[in-house]
């Protein structure tokens, strides 16, 4: 953690410097792009130009990333962002050459059923976390190796995956059911995960554990709404982050949209100051990004203002805000002003904002993003 607080001092002080030293530039665009920053957007298209609204976006705001998808959500006929290799790698290198910053390009590619980069589209296939965790070690590196190439190759830097929820509820249908997890054995789904992130690290990628602090024991998909795991979870769900932060090779955690009273009465674990911050900072002493899952599910859309779920999100520890643009649609410029509005009325602290954007900035320095 001193180590933390000395890096947040350091880019305090940079940015102190660095407005005394450009006047003609207001505080309130600094803030905004150190807002922007904590964001990853989806967005529409299968090419992007300089008049293109996410690049005017990326360049206004310096985001810190957007999410591609292969497919609308609620059109699975009609294509978003993915249709070939050469598409793809040409659409990442664009998105890379308009950015004034290093830009995270992420996807979720576990493999199995949730794959954006699919054999259809000319893409190689990867086996889902089940079916691995029948191979040995020395099959799992090559699938993973293979996959790590695959998403090189098209441009991509951040994968959210691997997936660590522990498979401790058969009726499960959005994590066990779509073969999503390795095992229900904490020391299994450390094992090929680590194998998954090692590929992943060797390409430069930065890999994402999800969805923190366990969603294998759930009955219901936070997709589409309230999901109460109060009587279901266990710590045991815990131990493959623990493993995996203590063996230095998480540098980046998802938050699931879930509710458990055992760890806050009051908030699901995305909003929740007592499981971001009291339990996987505090308690299992992780250091880096934490990332929320995407804010427009119903789990916290439903339920929540956009100013709440900024306001909770932020204050909870959450490092990067996952608006993915496919279950609603949310404009960054009305992001970037509500979360600036909470920051000035003291809502959020100014702190939270640079202590967030030093962690950002440090996960960039894991990656050649360029």
């Amino acid at each position: 953690m001193l180590f933390l607080k000395l890096a947040t001092l350091f880019f305090t002080l940079m940015l102190f410097f660095q407005n005394a030293h450009a006047s003609e530039m207001p505080q309130d665009e600094l803030l905004k792009k150190m807002i922007g920053r904590m964001l990853i957007i989806g967005f529409d298209g299968q090419s992007v130009t300089k008049d293109s609204k996410i690049v005017k976006q990326i360049q206004k705001y310096e985001l810190g990333g957007v999410i591609l998808f292969d497919r609308h959500f609620n059109d699975r006929s009609k294509t978003k962002n993915i249709s070939s290799p050469s598409q793809l790698k040409t659409l990442t290198s664009s998105l890379k050459s308009f950015a004034l910053k290093p830009l995270l390009i992420s996807v979720d590619q576990e493999g199995g059923k949730v794959a954006r980069l699919k054999p259809a589209y000319g893409f190689e296939a990867t086996p889902s976390a089940k079916v691995v965790s029948e191979m040995d070690a020395y099959m799992t590196k090559r699938v993973y190796d293979n996959l790590a190439k695959t998403l090189k190759d098209a441009g991509i830097n951040c994968n959210f995956a691997p997936v660590v929820d522990l498979a401790t509820n058969p009726q499960n249908r959005v994590i066990v059911g779509l073969k999503r997890s390795y095992s229900s054995e904490p020391k299994e789904v450390a094992k090929y995960a680590k194998i998954f992130m090692g590929a992943l690290r060797e390409k430069n990628i930065i890999s994402v554990l999800k969805h923190f602090p366990g969603h294998g024991s759930s009955l219901g998909d936070s997709h589409n709404g309230f999901v109460d795991i109060s009587k279901t979870w266990s710590e045991v769900e815990l131990e493959p982050y623990i493993e995996l932060i203590h063996s230095g090779d998480a540098s980046m955690i998802m938050t699931a949209h879930v509710f458990n009273s055992n760890l806050d009465e009051l908030y699901p674990s995305t909003l929740s100051y007592k499981v971001n911050t009291e339990l996987l900072r505090d308690k299992l002493g992780y250091e880096g990004v934490i990332v929320s899952d995407d804010l427009q599910m119903g789990a916290i859309a439903n339920h929540y203002t956009l100013e709440q779920i900024v306001t909770l999100t932020i204050n909870s520890g959450v490092d990067i805000l996952l608006f993915g643009n496919q279950l609603a649609t949310q404009d960054s410029d009305e992001l970037v002003e509500t979360i600036l509005a909470q920051v000035k009325n003291g809502s959020i602290p100014l702190s939270r904002i640079l202590e967030s954007n030093s962690r950002v900035e440090q996960l960039f320095t894991k990656i050649k993003t360029k």
